[in-house]
């Protein structure tokens, strides 16, 4: 198969190129301060290297154009090509792509590409076994905001490639009542579903209310409201399938809260709709991948 050369980010990709730029930007920003002291007094500037990218542990490939467009930042004459396809599982030591250009730009970018492909390939195939785990079951696995600060744009990228789907993106993204809200409103005398119904009048008709609870007999005041969709906070699979019953398809089912591998095939089975797993994305190890350094042909030009 021939390789992709990719000196910057396709315009296919689902992830906005300006964000990806402006994110990298900041992260180069931080990591060389004033500048690289050690290469650009130690490398020559016309030394010409090749760098392969490993994954030295294996798992789904993630990253690949934001790795790109780290190289790119430092140096736009730095090229990439792309040996496997974005979502692809690979087996320990697979080289997923090779870097040509200056060394001194190569060694300048490095930590700032692999810190990027490593977190966000961590976080896809860690979706990958969770999404594995419910296979058969018409079982959403979601991701939460329990994200890096200033990453969540990646990360629930990596979600999508390791097959998983994104939750509310930001707190104006869409309606989520959770308990701090419904005791809040007990101070001013507001029952939850006289409560319910106002925000219904107030947001666009084409929003979707999701209300949280955390035991079974506050479902049918949630469902007497009309809400869209309920979430079930800390539910053990036993709890989550008596609470499915008493929600009758009347609304959408989610759980939260300490799903781990062990637990969620229970949950799908317990007959809900959606699977969040916070641990996605923030207890998710990165992946191993490491940038073998050799000299380009010619060495020096």
């Amino acid at each position: 198969m021939q390789p992709r050369i990719a000196t910057r980010i396709p315009e296919t990709l689902s992830l906005p190129i300006a964000e990806v730029r402006r994110i990298v930007a900041n992260a180069l920003a931080e990591d060389l301060g004033s500048g690289d002291i050690t290469t650009d007094n130690l490398v020559p500037a016309e030394t010409r290297a090749r760098a392969e990218v490993s994954y030295r542990s294996g798992g789904v490939v993630c990253g690949l154009q934001v790795l790109a467009e780290a190289f790119r930042a430092v140096d736009e004459s730095v090229t990439v090509e792309e040996l496997v396809a974005e979502g692809e599982q690979v087996a320990p030591r697979k080289v997923v792509a090779v870097v040509h250009g200056s060394a001194r730009s190569i060694l300048k970018g490095e930590r700032v590409a692999l810190n990027f492909i490593q977190r966000m390939s961590g976080i896809a195939t860690a979706t990958a076994r969770y999404v594995q785990e419910v296979e058969g079951f018409n079982v959403h696995v979601i991701d939460t905001r329990k994200t890096s600060p200033g990453l969540r744009l990646l990360e629930r990228h990596a979600v999508r490639v390791g097959g998983g789907r994104n939750h509310r993106y930001n707190l104006s993204d869409g309606v989520l009542v959770k308990d701090n809200h419904l005791v809040a409103l007990r101070t001013q005398g507001v029952g939850t579903v006289e409560a319910l119904r106002r925000l219904r009048d107030r947001i666009p008709h084409t929003t979707r209310i999701e209300v949280e609870v955390d035991r079974i007999e506050q479902i049918p005041e949630m469902l007497e409201a009309g809400v869209d969709a309920i979430l079930f906070d800390n539910f053990t699979p036993e709890q989550a399938k008596e609470g499915a019953k008493v929600v009758a398809g009347r609304a959408v089912i989610e759980i939260s809260g300490g799903v781990t591998l062990s637990t969620i095939r229970a949950y799908a089975e317990a007959g809900v709709n959606v699977i969040s797993v916070g641990a996605l994305t923030h207890s998710t190890p990165a992946l191993d991948v490491g940038l073998d350094f050799s000299l380009d042909d010619g060495a020096t030009r």
